[in-house]
Formats: structure tokens, C-alpha cells, sequence
């Protein structure tokens, strides 16, 4: 029989970050309420979770970087929102935001969870913060969450 290991969704006594690229803040904006309903929900402290806002999903990796230094975070949650207009713009900024974000997130001690949305269309946008389809910045929060208890029990270094 295998060993399974997973996290809770315990949130209390934990100190979470949120980094949010502050363009297309009518969407990012519900992202960053849902993340902090999440984090309330599950026990945390939403008061007491920083809120860092960069100007868009490009800067989001530099700053996240710098918050998991500080080891005085638990969890990040990255949150931005991309979407698609006529110039190849979109292609740059997705895929450097969600290299970036994934490059810190193998780095770092704590984890760092991937909450930017990339969409076609503002309505798409717009049904991922809140509306049909849920939000994903709770989402985002919840994996956070999930994960820093996760890390908290495999601890640090290896055998």
C-alpha cells in the first residue's frame, strides 16, 4: 500500500501574499476578493494578507520572487488577467507571465500558484471572476492554501 500525503484546507495561522497585475483591474479586482474570501473561509486572516499590486501580468513573477524570500510568507497567490486584442501582444505577455510565475514557483520554498487568467474575450474574462464560472482567484487561493499545509508537512531538504 502506497503513502499518501496531501494538505488541508486550513488556512488559520498561516500568512498569505497576493501579487495582482493591476491591468484589467475591473477583473483582477473580483480575482483578488475571491482569493481573500477564500483564505476567511478557510480560517486565515484576510486583514492580515498583503495585497501586492504590480502594473500588469508581466511584473507579476519579478515581485512574487521577491516576496518568497522573505520568509515571512506561507503561500502566494498570483493573480492577473490577459486577454486577447488584435495584436500578437497577448501571445508575449501570457506566455512570459506564466513562464515566469512557473519559474519562481520551482524555485522557491513556498508554494506560488498561478492565478492569471488568459481569455479571448473580456466576457470570458469576466465569467472566470465571479460570474458562470466561478472565480478563479478563490480557486487560486484554495490551491495556495492546500499547498502550504502540503509543505508544511513534507518539510524542508530531503533524507
Amino acid at each position: 500500500m502506497a503513502i499518501e500525503v496531501s494538505g488541508k484546507l486550513v488556512a488559520s495561522g498561516r500568512q498569505f501574499a497576493i501579487v495582482a497585475g493591476r491591468f484589467n483591474n475591473a477583473i483582477v479586482s473580483k480575482l483578488v476578493s475571491g482569493a481573500l474570501d477564500a483564505i476567511e473561509r478557510t480560517g486565515g486572516s484576510a486583514a492580515q494578507t498583503e495585497v501586492v499590486w504590480v502594473p500588469g501580468a508581466f511584473e507579476i513573477a519579478a515581485a512574487a520572487a521577491r516576496l518568497a524570500t522573505r520568509g515571512n510568507i506561507d503561500g502566494i497567490i498570483c493573480l492577473g488577467a490577459v486577454i486577447r486584442g488584435a495584436a500578437p501582444h497577448f501571445d508575449y505577455v501570457a506566455s512570459a507571465a506564466s513562464r515566469g510565475i512557473a519559474d519562481v514557483a520551482a524555485r522557491s520554498s513556498v508554494p506560488v500558484i498561478f492565478g492569471v487568467l488568459t481569455c479571448d474575450t473580456i466576457l470570458q474574462a469576466t465569467e472566470r471572476a465571479g460570474t458562470k464560472a466561478g472565480n478563479k482567484g478563490f480557486e487560486a487561493a484554495m490551491a495556495a492554501i492546500e499547498m502550504a499545509d502540503l509543505f508544511a508537512i513534507l518539510g524542508e531538504g530531503s533524507r
